[in-house]
This record gives structure tokens, sequence and C-alpha cells, in this order.
């Protein structure tokens, strides 16, 4: 049922375009009812007032058989609209057994009804002499001053009299047995049909091994890989594996290739019911892909879909899931009241992932950054929000299954597209995420020592500026202690009262010290980090770089810069907060900032980023290979290494 007044929204309008996506040989049938009362608030609605034949051509040309059910007589109402949804239910249901029996053919007509009764219909005629029923005063408080107005009171009453109670309900006011007799019974009531009650009907999906689509990372910081493209051929098999019971779907707006998941177009097609031609690209009626450019369309699409028991998938670019927030805000709203009802069983997650992201705009620039996303996500209550910012493939893969697995949450992933670096072998990647955040004890020199400063990151490219950061200080003040640490679930920042991901008081001083300067390099806005750790012991140490507004289409590397993310930002920052190095930094300093000369000369002469950056892997700075972690034994060359994430003096665990 769509009001009138609602139809007047972009996503509604947009809306209309779903039946080019339903194949009646396989899925189910929706039945829009456009009612037509004539006005909003206080002014005539637009599809009201156009003429008959302008509003039937209107959704003729959008693919519907409209059925106009129009009146204020209700008696005759009743019969005319039970009379139209027979012949509809008819039309429907012989659609369907066509394709059902002969294969999909061609895209049909789907019925309609536009709805038109008067506005306040069977309410007052008028109040204080003013029109109301068929006006747009009806949609206010048609009654006011109750308490002080006689006259209205008596209205009130003849207007709920007007319904004849005394012929509905008995003496005791129970509904007489005809009247109870026609509604229908046990799972064709409405709110016990399990299709409105998802979880009844929800199955696990079958999953395959993440740990089978591993990239190999026989050191930190020297393997290269398009994060996004490896978790695609994972996606790919989670397709193909649920095939058969046919409740899973990607959707996206008109990004999954773009976004490196097109693997899954191996095993299935985008989905289209409009005309296809010869030159498209995997398009086909059975597809499973759902690709329309509306994120509007997307969210209504997947929420629908796991409200009614299925599993799903939401790729998009970062900057442009902002146009979902209030969609997410009212799912999110939904399912934490949800969650303390005993009788409606959990549905599948609502898994987001937000690439092509902020700091890799290489042609799109300042339009297509923004991560304030995350900054709407955590404002949510603490039982129904997740944010992961896996730093390579392998945490992504690990985040991604867990995800997948998840119940009556929203998750968010957020991880780049572009070829990376690789930080984590698989083994070290699940230790990583099972804790959420932890020491990097193998790009840390402070073991068996306190920390000079504190180096921590949350996000692929904080993290890559946070350990070319450190690498540059060993390199130039080999005497300085360093802690890293990397945080891949951002809730873990919380006190564990806010959030049940959230390290205790003991484990967050543990790692992050109570005296000691914290450097944190952010893929958001700098504040998100301060508010979800303001509570903290060492909060008055913390010094956050993040997103500050400045984009434009340029390097990747000038993007950091212009933000003060980089590297030498870093450096620098580490540097001023520690006394220890007043004289002897002054050198480092001194080159930090011929650095950056370098950096903007080269760039605007050359057109890309200095080769240090683009060649730079860890130990660069330092000319050296990374340690072998001591958890690995020095000679055993031809395995793979499992840096510890797990930090020298504590770690940290979730339960969901």
């Amino acid at each position: 049922m769509v009001g009138d007044g609602e139809a007047e929204t972009g996503p509604l309008a947009t809306s209309w375009h779903s039946n080019k996506f339903l194949n009646p040989a396989r899925d189910g049938a929706v039945l829009p009812i456009l009612h037509l009362n004539g006005y909003k608030i206080a002014n005539p609605t637009v599809l009201a007032r156009l003429p008959q034949e302008e509003l039937e051509s209107l959704f003729v040309g959008y693919g519907y058989k409209p059925y106009f059910v129009e009146g204020s007589d209700p008696e005759t109402m009743h019969l005319l609209m039970a009379e139209t949804l027979d012949a509809i239910t008819a039309e429907i249901k012989a659609i369907q057994q066509e394709a059902r029996s002969h294969g999909y053919q061609q895209r049909r007509q789907w019925p309609m009804i536009i709805l038109r009764s008067p506005k306040g219909w069977t309410g007052p005629q008028e109040v204080d002499g003013k029109q109301m029923e068929g006006s747009w005063r009806s949609h206010q408080v048609p009654l006011a001053e109750m308490a002080s107005n006689p006259e209205h009171i008596q209205l009130l009453e003849d207007w709920m009299k007007s319904y004849h109670p005394e012929t509905l309900f008995d003496q005791n006011g129970k509904l007489i047995p005809e009247l109870a007799e026609l509604a229908p019974k046990g799972d064709r009531r409405m709110g016990a049909n399990p299709h409105a009650n998802g979880g009844l009907l929800l199955k696990d999906l079958e999953l395959p091994d993440f740990r089978e689509y591993a990239v190999e990372v026989t050191a930190p910081g020297t393997a290269i890989a398009e994060s996004t493209r490896v978790l695609g051929q994972f996606l790919r098999d989670v397709m193909q594996q649920n095939q058969e019971n046919r409740n899973f779907r990607v959707m996206s707006p008109d990004e999954n290739n773009s976004n490196r998941l097109n693997s899954v177009l191996e095993v299935t097609n985008r989905v289209s019911t409009a005309e296809i031609l010869a030159t498209d690209d995997h398009i086909d009626p059975e597809g499973r892909v759902m690709e329309v450019l509306s994120e509007h369309m997307c969210q209504g699409w997947l929420e629908g879909y796991l409200l009614t028991g299925r599993h799903g998938f939401f790729s998009c670019y970062e900057a442009f899931i902002h146009i979902v927030d209030s969609m997410f805000n009212q799912h999110a709203k939904w399912l934490e009241s949800c969650i303390d009802i005993p009788w409606r069983r959990s549905i599948a997650s609502l898994n987001y992932l937000l690439t092509s992201h902020v700091w890799r705009q290489d042609h799109n620039g300042f339009s297509h950054q923004d991560p304030g996303f995350l900054d709407v996500v955590t404002n949510k209550k603490a039982k129904v929000v997740r944010v992961y910012l896996p730093p390579d493939a392998n945490t992504l893969l690990s985040v991604a299954d867990h995800c997948l697995r998840s119940r009556q949450y929203v998750n968010v992933i957020v991880a780049g597209k572009q070829p990376e670096l690789q930080w984590l072998d698989m083994d070290a990647a699940i230790k990583h995420c099972t804790t959420g955040l932890g020491i990097w004890e193998w790009a840390s020199n402070d073991k068996g020592s306190e920390p000079d400063v504190v180096m921590a990151c949350a996000g692929d490219v904080p993290t890559l500026e946070t350990l070319a950061a450190v690498d540059f200080l060993r390199c130039h003040l080999p005497e300085i202690k360093i802690r890293v640490v990397n945080v891949v679930d951002l809730m873990t920042l919380q006190p564990r009262s806010e959030h049940p991901h959230g390290l205790s008081d003991v484990d967050f001083d543990s790692i992050f010290t109570t005296d000691k300067p914290i450097i944190f390099a952010f893929h958001g806005y700098p504040w998100l980090i301060h508010r979800l750790t303001y509570r903290r012991t060492n909060h008055s140490n913390l010094h956050v770089r993040g997103y500050k507004e400045e984009g434009t289409t340029t390097t990747p590397f000038d993007m950091v810069v212009i933000n003060d993310l980089d590297r030498f930002h870093l450096a620098n920052d580490a540097i001023d907060r520690l006394p220890k190095f007043r004289n002897s930094g002054a050198y480092v300093k001194q080159l930090i900032r011929d650095k950056w000369v370098e950096h903007r000369q080269y760039i605007v002469t050359v057109g890309k980023d200095l080769p240090e950056v683009e060649d730079w892997k860890w130990g660069y700075y330092n000319h050296s290979a990374p340690k072998t972690p001591s958890s690995v034994s020095a000679n055993s060359q031809d395995k793979p290494s499992s840096p510890s994430v797990e930090g020298a003096e504590g770690s940290a665990r979730s339960d969901a």
C-alpha cells in the first residue's frame, strides 16, 4: 500500500522499476496499491491531481496494468475492491503458471490498483464549520481541545457510533462469531505468516572454508593483492554452494565489477527481465546479482530479502552509502526493538561492504570522498551495530565469513579495492580478527621495555602510512621504542560497558599504556575515535589523524598528505610528543619538511608519487627485511611467517 504523499519521494518513485527484476518463473509477486486520497499534511499530492489518462499512461509506462477502484460509498467500494482483487489474483496466477510451465519468455505487465477515496474517509464531514472529510485538514488532529470543548466530544461520540459497534461486538466487547470467523487461520494470519517473521524460514548459508582463499604472506608488507577481488572469489563460491536453496543475493548500485567482486559472475548473472541485447554482459532473468543505480532500491531489496528469511551482501562506494542513512537508521531501530520480542526469530545480518573509499579516488576526486557513514552507524545501540576495518585481504576474508554467519546485526566492512600490501598470513589474520585489535609485534621494537610512543591505526591506508612512518622513524631515530597497534574491529575501542566487543579498561591500558603518547591514524573523521575512547585513562595523550575534508583528483599519496595522514606527518607527530628527541629529532624534522617539498615538486612535474612511496615495502627505509617473528623458527625459510597479534602485555576477546 503506497500513500500518494510517500509516492512523491525519490526512492519510491524509482522503486516502481522493481518489476523489471521480477521473474515469475521462480519469484513471488507484489501487488502495489497506490492510494490516492488527495492530500499530504497541508498540500495536495502530485499524483492525485493528474488527469486519469495521464496517470494511467504513467503506470503503463512503468510496466504495470492499472486497475482503478474509485468512490466514496463504503459498501459499493468494498464490493468493487473485492471483485478487483479476485480478478488480479487470477491474472497473477496465470502469469506465474505460464512462466513456470514454459519457462520465462518475456516481461509481462503486472497488475496494480489505483485506489481513490476521500481524505479522512468516514470521518466528520465538518468541524467548527470547516470541511474535514475530503480535505487536507483530516491529516491533522481532527478534533482538538477535547477537555475544554464539549461540542468536539459530541462530534467524537457521533463519529464512533456511526460505525455501529453494537452490530460488531457483543455486550462483553468481543467480536461477534460471524465476523471473527472471517479472519484467516493459523499461518495465514498476517502476524503469524512465516514470511513476515523471516527467522522462522532462515537457513544457515553453506559457506566454503575462507582459509582456502588466503593470500600467501611469507613476510609482512611484501606481497601485493587486491583485497576485494580476493573476497569476490569467496563470494562466488558462497553463491555457488547456495544455488539450490536460492537464499543468497548480492546487491550493488551498478558497482559489482568496479568493486572487484566480478568473480561472482562466474556462477550467476545480473538479473533483468527487461530487454536483453546480445552485447550485454552477464545479464539474464535467472541472475542473482541485483544491480540498479539506486542505493535506496538496493537497500530496500536487501531489507525485504532478509526480513523474509534469506541472506545478502550489499557493496557500495563509500561516499554514496550516505544516501541510505535514514533507511539504515530505521532497519537498525527495528532490529533493536525486536531483540527482546521472544516470538520474533532472528534474521540474517545486513552486511555492507564499503569500498572505492575516501583514500583511493585517483580519478573521481572530492565528490567521492566521505567516510562519514561510520559516524552514523556508531550512533546506534551496541546491540545491533558492528564496524570492521580489515587492513588486508586475509583479515577481510575472516571478517566477511564472520559477518555472513551472524544474525540480527548491521555489519559495516570498509576495505579498499586497489592493489595494496598484505600484512598477515591467514593464521595471524584469524587471531587478529578474533581479538579485534592487537599489538603487531613484528612491527614493534618495545618488547621487554616500555614504548616511547604507541603508533595505532585502523583502516588499510592508515595502516600502510603508520607502518611506513614506523619504518622511517626506526631508520632515522634507531633508539626510539615504538609499539604498533592495529584495530580491525572499531568497537573494541569502546569500554566493555558500552559495547560487548569493547576492551576492558585493564586490557586497553595494557595495550595503549596509561601515559605514553598515542598517534592514531584513522580511516574516517578523527573525532569518531575520540568519541569512542573519551573515557579511557590515556585519552588526553591520544592524537588522531584522519580525513579532514580535504580532497581532489590527485595521486594516492597526495590524498593522505593534504589530510595530514601521511607517514611524514605521523612521524613528525611522534617526534613532537617525545621531549627526549627535542634536539636529536630536529634533523629528522628537517628531513620531513624536505620530503613534503620533494613530494609536491615530484607530483606536479611527473604526475605520480615518489618512487620511495610507490616502491615502499616493510623495511624499505631501514634497507632490511622484516625480522622473523619469534613464533616462527629462524631456519624455517620455506614456511609462511605467523606474526604475533597478541601483545606482550595482554589481548582482548569478544563474544559476538
